[in-house]
């Protein structure tokens, strides 16, 4: 039968080093996917546009401006201030931009006296979208109540909640930290709005809360949302899909997953590039290699093509199973494909040789990201630290972690995390009291989760130094191999 398929665009991370070039020809002999006879995945794959309504491109002049206010404010002059000084120009759409930005940090004080700032202008008229935007921000910084007060404010100025203030406080709720009252108080704002003629639940509404039961390991809440949303007259779209069987395989419940794409497949709902991902990504976290194979080669027998999360995905977990010769040839596929590889591919790869008892390897590509003199990221600092403590080598460990200003990396909180964690785990106290000082130096303030995972890791401390084991000596050395057939 013939495939219908729509073209996907590929974009790259602008990530490039020569050392990609070099290291290609170093690696093993590669060892080539499963190729015992099995069932090829047919699909027919669409991507649905992104429906734009009414929105237009953002306007350069106005991003330009609240780039100037963001650069600008700092703890000597507040930002009210700053914003005083270009009263004449900054208007309601620069404030939703600068939430936007203030939003992506701490800043969410911040956003709040905006917003005060913004109300004493005569141009401000209440809009439920800034209202909205709002609820958001605080909803994704923990701050529930915030977002209530907005809510209730909200309607004190006269707007009339609609179905977008709902979502967006529904989302509030779920990012609090006690999830079996924020999905009651999800619900109740959901059977709430069915009684409500301008507030009707949407698509949106329905895929927020199939994706947080289904993280929740709901099963039985997620088949009775899926039920009502057959019965309604909203019909479900591929992210409703994804975001369910993103969230099953996440949490390994691939049983689960399995049964949302055929519920997806019996909806006529055309799997997309995401959809492969999620599929390969959740096999791969279950080493069920041989259908994560099967997924892969369905892509690439399609006119859908990979992304670079595809490769990242099969690297890391190939690797979580010591699967070394495999992760290599996925990357030597990538690159044969033209891909240029993304820091996190790199950092995939450095994780992927550290599990697999190849430190050298992983320092290698460590040096080469380094050498190559490209910004150096924390996240891949982390890596290459992590690789050492799995191993046992938590003095070089630190002997890295001293060196890493040299090498144009600001350490942070979660390189302090990582380390402390492993060092208790191993009970290294002088390395612990030494790491706690130059905390100290750095101006870096434990928080309460940070001594309690610390906690955990020193409740789970072996009885005597003989028997400490890194976790790579416990990981399987490859899955089970069994006849399956996966079918999109």
């Amino acid at each position: 039968m013939p495939l219908i398929l729509s073209p996907c665009s590929l974009q790259l991370p602008a990530f490039h080093s020569p050392f990609s070039q070099i290291y290609i020809s170093t690696l093993s002999q590669p060892c080539h996917l499963s190729t015992r006879p099995i069932t090829r995945i047919s699909c027919i794959t669409t991507r649905p546009r992104r429906k734009t309504g009414s929105s237009k491109a953002e306007d350069p002049e106005a991003l330009e401006l609240v780039r100037v206010l963001m650069r600008s404010f700092s703890d000597k002059e507040p930002l009210v201030k700053t914003l005083n000084r270009y009263v004449r120009v900054v208007r309601c759409k620069h404030c939703f931009l600068l939430f936007e930005e203030l939003g992506k940090t701490d800043k969410w004080l911040q956003c709040l006296e905006v917003f005060r700032w913004m109300q004493k202008q005569r141009w401000y008229i209440a809009d439920n979208g800034i209202y909205s935007k709002l609820i958001t921000v605080m909803g994704k910084k923990g701050q529930t109540r915030m977002a209530m007060w907005l809510f209730s404010e909200m309607r004190n100025s006269g707007c009339r909640p609609d179905v977008s203030v709902y979502n967006a406080l529904i989302t509030a709720h779920l990012h609090s930290h006690d999830k079996s009252k924020a999905l009651d108080k999800a619900m109740g704002y959901f059977n709430k709005m069915k009684g409500m003629e301008r507030c009707k639940p949407n698509i949106v509404t329905y895929n927020i809360l199939l994706r947080a039961f289904a993280q929740a390991r709901n099963v039985d809440q997620v088949n009775a949302l899926f039920k009502d949303l057959a019965e309604s007259i909203i019909a479900p779209d591929i992210y409703t899909y994804n975001g369910v069987m993103d969230a099953y395989g996440k949490n390994g419940m691939i049983r689960e997953m399995e049964s949302v794409l055929s519920r997806m497949k019996s909806n006529q709902c055309k799997p997309d590039t995401i959809t492969f991902n999620v599929l390969i990504d959740s096999y791969g976290k279950k080493q069920e290699f041989d259908k994560m194979e099967q997924v892969f080669k369905s892509l690439l027998h399609s006119k859908q093509k990979p992304t670079l999360p595809t490769f990242n995905s099969m690297i890391i977990n190939y690797g979580k199973a010591r699967l070394k010769e495999k992760a290599e040839h996925v990357f030597k596929k990538m690159t044969d494909m033209k891909y240029i590889p993304s820091f996190i591919t790199y950092e995939s790869l450095i994780m992927m040789y550290g599990f697999c008892d190849c430190v050298s390897r992983a320092r290698e590509i460590f040096d080469g990201i380094v050498d190559s003199g490209k910004e150096m990221r924390v996240s891949t600092l982390n890596a290459m630290l992590e690789v050492y403590c799995i191993n046992g080598l938590h003095v070089e460990a630190d002997r890295l972690f001293e060196n890493a200003h040299r090498m144009g990396v600001i350490r942070d909180s979660s390189t302090y995390k990582l380390l402390y964690k492993a060092y208790t785990k191993v009970g290294m106290k002088d390395l612990m009291q030494k790491l706690v000082k130059q905390m100290e130096n750095d101006g870096i303030v434990p928080n309460k989760r940070f001594f309690l995972e610390a906690l955990e890791a020193f409740g789970s401390l072996p009885a005597s130094p003989d028997s400490v084991s890194t976790t790579i000596g416990d990981r399987p050395e490859k899955s089970a191999k069994t006849d399956v057939e996966v079918t999109i």
